[in-house]
């Protein structure tokens, strides 16, 4: 079995740029997923949020967590759960305003880390999509620009803890779905593993990596690349033993961001004709909402049959 992608974001620098790129278009293509080392986010800082994400779990969510399974009655149940996830979670929002001031009960050097990390990880964000725009032939900065609209990007983190599970095999982690949103940016644990992706009808484990970020594209970029790249379906696997501590950041397009298959893509194409819709990003997130543990298929064909019924403002197009 061919082996999961790591890629060295060191060799970009350096006489290994030109198989380092290759490598990431490849995992763009057919994986939807790689594993970055060398990313240049200090390993002190990763280490630093790791150890303070972990001490809030413990001391804020895990007691609220055994809870919320005591009055569901989870420990006990017999047959194959289909509508929660074992998982413990809270969402912090960077970008276009932050709301970390505002997350109760975050210790005050909690805050501070998790924007310093915030920070670091839009860069690395951005100097990925400026990689993906060299790899698909288009200009430096479009895929950025694609993701603007009139207030910049929403950037957001989602920190999770999955405990262990008395019945993994009847409860996932997280069920399995595509990402609605731009580009991923996940630290994951390096001990507990559990994240598995799908590929050529097989789930394959995403292995954990000390200090390695996982970059997995969602839907917008699938619909940008007009299916060149692609989102693909993923899980997490609730563990009998370990919990396993889980920080995706997803770097999205704003609310009011047009997005649709890049033109000179589409040129490319010799029919020029695209599979995929054209609408505001917020229309899509509302539809998501309703349909993330589906396929993404039926959400791009209903947005389709929404370009007929709506009059796309064109000042949103520029």
């Amino acid at each position: 079995m061919e082996a999961f992608p790591v890629v060295d974001l060191s060799q970009i620098n350096g006489e290994k740029r030109g198989a380092a790129m290759e490598k990431i278009n490849d995992a763009c293509e057919n994986w939807g997923f790689f594993e970055l080392v060398n990313h240049g986010i200090s390993h002190e800082l990763m280490d630093t949020v790791e150890k303070l994400t972990k001490e809030h779990y413990k001391k804020c969510m895990e007691q609220r967590f055994k809870e919320m399974v005591a009055n569901k009655g989870l420990e006990a149940v017999q047959s194959e759960i289909h509508d929660l996830d074992w998982e413990s979670t809270f969402f912090l929002r960077h970008l276009p305003v932050s709301n970390i001031s505002q997350i109760p009960d975050l210790d005050e050097d909690y805050r501070k880390v998790m924007k310093e990390f915030a920070v670091e990880l839009e860069k690395l964000a951005e100097q990925l999509l400026d990689l993906l725009c060299e790899n698909l032939g288009l200009e430096k900065g479009y895929l950025k620009k694609a993701f603007y609209g009139s207030k910049g990007p929403n950037f957001g983190t989602k920190v999770s803890n999955y405990p262990p599970c008395p019945k993994p095999d009847l409860i996932k982690g997280l069920r399995a779905h595509t990402d609605a949103g731009g580009i991923i940016l996940l630290f994951q644990d390096d001990k507990v593993s559990g994240l598995q992706l799908l590929k050529d009808g097989q789930w394959i484990d995403v292995p954990p990596m000390h200090h390695s970020i996982v970059i997995n594209l969602g839907d917008q970029l699938e619909v940008i690349t007009n299916g060149k790249y692609k989102s693909v379906m993923h899980r997490v696997i609730a563990q009998p033993d370990g919990t396993r501590m889980s920080i995706a950041s997803f770097y999205n397009p704003g609310d009011d961001a047009f997005i649709c298959p890049a033109p000179a893509l589409l040129e490319k194409e010799t029919e020029k004709i695209s599979a995929y819709p054209k609408f505001v990003f917020d229309d899509y997130m509302k539809l998501y909402s309703g349909l993330k543990f589906q396929a993404k298929e039926p959400r791009f064909e209903a947005m389709k049959a929404m370009e007929f019924t709506v009059n796309l403002d064109p000042v949103a197009i520029v």
